[in-house]
Order: C-alpha cells, then structure tokens, then sequence
C-alpha cells in the first residue's frame, strides 16, 4: 500500500517555557507556551487539535535491550498476533528503578525456531518464538509533568514518542535506516542520539548539553549578554572550518560598553566548535560503552536546530570516523515550507510516528503501561484514579 505524504495545515512555533534541559521543571509556564504554540497551529489550519503524540526528552531518558521467548499456542504451530504480543509483553520484564516507567518496547527482530532476522513473523510454522527488543524508559516525574501540561491546554495524550526516535522517522531514508546509522538531535537544552539498525533501533541515550550551552560559552567568554551572543551564533556561527579569515571581525554588544564591541569570527568559531567537538565525543562514549559504536555504517545524521551551524556535518564526520549529514524533513505537502528545516524533524517525526501507529497497529510501539488508544488512556488512569 503506498503510503500518502503528509500535508502540513498549520504551523505554531513559540519561545520554550518552563523547560530546563529538556525536562518541564515548571508545569503553568510549560503549558502557557504550548498552549500559545497550538492556538497558532489551529487558527493557521483552521481545525481544532483534539489529540497529539507528544515528544519527550530529558537528561532521565534509559534505553535497553531485552529479550523475549514465548511458545506457539496454535495447534498447527502457526504464529499468530497474539504470539507477537505475548513476546512483547516478555520482553517489557526488566528490572526498574522505582521512578522509571517504560516508554517504548520496540522489536529489533523477531526469532522462530533459532531462525534470526525475521521482522513479520504472524503467519509462518513454528514452535518457540523468540524476540529482541529496545526498550525506552523515562523519568515517571517527566511523565507526570508532560501530561500535566497537556491535560492543561485540553489535549488528549495518543502518546509520548522519544525525541531522536521521532526525528529518525522524518530524516532518515529506509537504506540508512536498514544499514545502520545514528541520528543526533542537538536541541536547546540536551543532544539526543539514537542508532537505527535493521530498521529498529538498538540503543538510545540523552546528554544535558545542547544550544544552550553553545550560547553559554560564547556569552561567557565574549562577556556578553545571552540574547545577544543568541543572535551572533545564528548570523555567524560556525566551527573552525568553516570560519572566515582572520581579521574578518563581528559587532558583539557586550556588558558595560554603550558601543559593543568587535570580535572577529574565527574567535566565535573557535568557542562553537570546541563545544560541539565536545559534545559528539561524549555522544560516542556513551555508544563505546553500550558496545555500539561500530553499528552506524550509513553515518551519522545531525538534526534539530543546533545541527544548522555551518560545519557542524563535517566535525561530526571527524569525530566519529564516519560520513556524516545535516538532516531534515522531506516529501511533505501544504505548508512544508514552514517545516523543512532540522528544527522540526522531531515535529515532523511525530506526525509520522502517528500515522504509522494509526495506519497499522501489528507492533505496537506505544509507551508507558500501555499502548496507543484506549490502553493509553487507561495507562493515564494511573497517573489520575
């Protein structure tokens, strides 16, 4: 069935509030602004949003790989629907800290009978049924606050989606996907990354360190003011190799000047780039520990809107040893303008992640301690008896 290419009706976008490292810290502020940001989708679209997927990141974001064996019931031995979630639900048995709940359970591949790599196993002969899944936890207090705040705009939960996991379903072709690579979303507050393989994925991680801490740097060691090194970073950021020449020099309003000052550019870069290089190295620490950091063959795929400094794909590439690209949206209708750049493939991931789940429930992927629809609601139960 080919699928249709989804047409974007109405776009909002506003300040974050309330949000520190990408986790809600103030419940009235975070609502405020996603309320704000919604009025504008509707009233741009026309519609009134009645539900959403909801993305959802955070320095408390777990990721795992379990396994799962069930026997076949049917009396032919043939795999059924129910066989697949049974396995599911064996491969959701993992040990928790008491403030983690499971957010995703997502099959890598399917085993029958010792046979690996199978991806749709209802309706083959077998005995034993076996499956290896990624499992996604996140902070219950995170959950919590993110439902807080939906529920306070008057929006129902269809689910909550990790960030890069969403994002890997706006900016990743199905080669790369089946392949082996890594999406790194360089958000505001946090660098999420997440390494597809076999088109599932096989580990996940969250660092508290993104654009804000560029900005940071560049206001500490400029001493400037936040919203002005903000400004400096979008019109001339960029790493060492893409800086211009020396001598080239920017205006930099600065504390205790009327004037500002000139800084030149290559300082600028010099800042970024030692703060990005940062960054990626701690990312693929993270995947050496986890034993995953020679399972992205197709390279890496920078998104969100941290990615969008001029050279960032290239020391990526450097870092990691591998090829390396600036990702963002594609192949959507209405409004893609609005919408085709690194800053929203995570917006647009979850309108994709929708429609697949909507389109066809075979796995769920759903979150929490249940699944899309009518089992998530009563996973929302849990949280308000």
């Amino acid at each position: 069935m080919t699928r249709k290419i989804p047409e974007v009706l109405g776009v909002g976008v506003c300040p974050s509030q309330g949000l520190r490292r990408g986790v809600v810290v103030d419940v009235e502020s975070a609502a405020e602004a996603m309320g704000a940001s919604l009025r504008r989708a509707e009233q741009q679209s026309g519609y009134k949003a009645m539900s959403a997927f909801v993305g959802i990141a955070g320095p408390y974001i777990g990721s795992t790989n379990s396994h799962g064996i069930v026997a076949i019931r049917h009396p032919d031995n043939l795999i059924s629907s129910d066989d697949v979630e049974r396995v599911i639900d064996g491969a959701r048995i993992i040990q928790l800290p008491p403030d983690q709940e499971i957010l995703h359970v997502i099959p890598r591949h399917f085993v029958v009978d010792g046979m690996d790599g199978i991806k749709h196993p209802v309706g083959m002969a077998g005995h034993r049924l076996e499956v290896e899944a990624n499992i996604v936890t996140a902070s219950t207090t995170s959950i919590h606050n993110l439902i807080r705040c939906a529920d306070a705009v008057g929006i129902q939960l269809d689910g909550l989606v990790f960030g890069p996991l969403a994002a890997g379903q706006a900016v990743l072709s199905d080669d790369e996907r089946e392949l082996g690579a890594m999406v790194i979303d360089i958000g505001g507050g946090t660098t999420d990354a997440a390494v597809f393989h076999r088109s599932g994925v096989i580990h996940a991680c969250v660092l508290p360190a993104g654009g804000q801490h560029i900005s940071n740097d560049l206001a500490f060691g400029l001493r400037a003011t936040f919203p002005a090194v903000e400004e400096l970073k979008i019109r001339h950021g960029s790493t060492i190799a893409q800086a211009r020449p020396d001598g080239y020099t920017v205006p930099v309003p600065s504390f205790g000047r009327d004037e500002g000052q000139l800084v030149e550019q290559r300082t600028v870069a010099e800042i970024i780039d030692a703060r990005l290089a940062e960054t990626f190295e701690l990312v693929q620490t993270q995947m050496e520990r986890a034993g995953f950091r020679d399972c992205y063959p197709a390279g890496i795929i920078l998104t969100g809107g941290s990615a969008q400094i001029p050279g960032a794909p290239e020391l990526a590439s450097e870092v990691f040893g591998a090829p390396s690209r600036l990702g963002a949206p594609q192949n959507l209708r209405g409004l893609a303008d609005a919408v085709r750049s690194p800053a929203f493939s995570t917006s647009v991931g979850l309108l994709l992640w929708a429609r697949e789940q909507m389109v066809s429930s075979r796995y769920p992927r759903g979150g929490g301690r249940g699944h899309v629809g009518s089992a998530f609601k009563a996973w929302l139960r849990n949280f308000f008896p």
